[in-house]
């Protein structure tokens, strides 16, 4: 009776990770290249009183006695499908169209997003909307003109005092055996851990990358209609392990009254 309170506490800090997770999603429903969180949640051991198999008299038992102690949350699972394009009318806006990263220098270390709103600092440099300079570096001369972003990603533009298109740089994406295994750092960031493997820096469009779209935006994931089912079935599971344990309490109480 006493473990049926615990089992049904632990399924009611599973619901408050799980609805965390969503609220997390949903405040971030409007955020550039966002992708969304799953909580995935797991059992936890048992409680045999009697294994499969196990001789009863003249027989064997077919099947195990065994109780459950509850659930675990146990990882965040990101969904890295394609948010949709929202064209901007800024050349410096770029969307991955497909597979692969942006690689940013954020402090001193090397980082990657999904989000492209990109500008320029006071050298020219393209930097994100934090400041972080996009590797490799790419310097827009002051006074260019024609500014234009391919799908390969190759920048061009016409330089003060040329007539011609010329190339300034060249933007590369990243790719990760297991994007799933980044860690977010927040500010749209992410950084390479153990069980994301290493970067592979390539050519958009090239070895299963994505291409990029200039003067448009990746949004966001969401589906709000989903995370909202979602909610409510998380509201509803909290309220049937709240109940779970006012009926143990219920039994409890029953059983002491009979002691006196």
């Amino acid at each position: 009776m006493i473990q049926s309170l615990n089992t049904a506490a632990t399924g009611m800090v599973a619901q408050q990770y799980n609805l965390d997770t969503i609220a997390n999603n949903l405040a971030n429903v409007n955020t550039t290249g966002y992708k969304l969180q799953r909580a995935e949640f797991e059992d936890l051991t048992y409680q045999t009183y009697r294994s499969s198999g196990a001789l009863t008299g003249d027989t064997s038992s077919p099947m195990a006695m065994q109780i459950g102690l509850g659930a675990n949350y146990a990882s965040s699972v990101s969904n890295l499908s394609q948010g949709p394009l929202q064209a901007t009318g800024n050349v410096l806006d770029l969307a991955i169209n497909g597979e692969g990263f942006f690689k940013v220098q954020h402090g001193e270390e090397e980082v990657y997003t999904r989000d492209g709103s990109f500008t320029t600092d006071r050298e020219g440099y393209v930097v994100t909307n934090d400041g972080d300079k996009l590797i490799p570096n790419i310097q827009i001369p002051v006074g260019s003109t024609a500014l234009s972003i391919s799908t390969d990603g190759t920048v061009t533009a016409i330089k003060p005092g040329g007539s011609d298109p010329e190339e300034i740089g060249k933007i590369e994406i990243v790719l990760f055996a297991n994007p799933s295994g980044l860690t977010r750092l927040g500010q749209n960031l992410y950084r390479a851990g153990g069980a994301s493997g290493e970067p592979v820096t390539v050519t958009p469009g090239k070895e299963g990358s994505g291409t990029l779209r200039s003067s448009y935006l990746e949004g966001s994931n969401v589906q709000v209609v989903d995370e909202m089912v979602r909610m409510i079935t998380a509201q509803r599971a909290y309220e049937v392990n709240s109940k779970a344990i006012q009926t143990a309490d219920q039994m409890l109480s029953v059983l002491a009254n009979l002691i006196r």
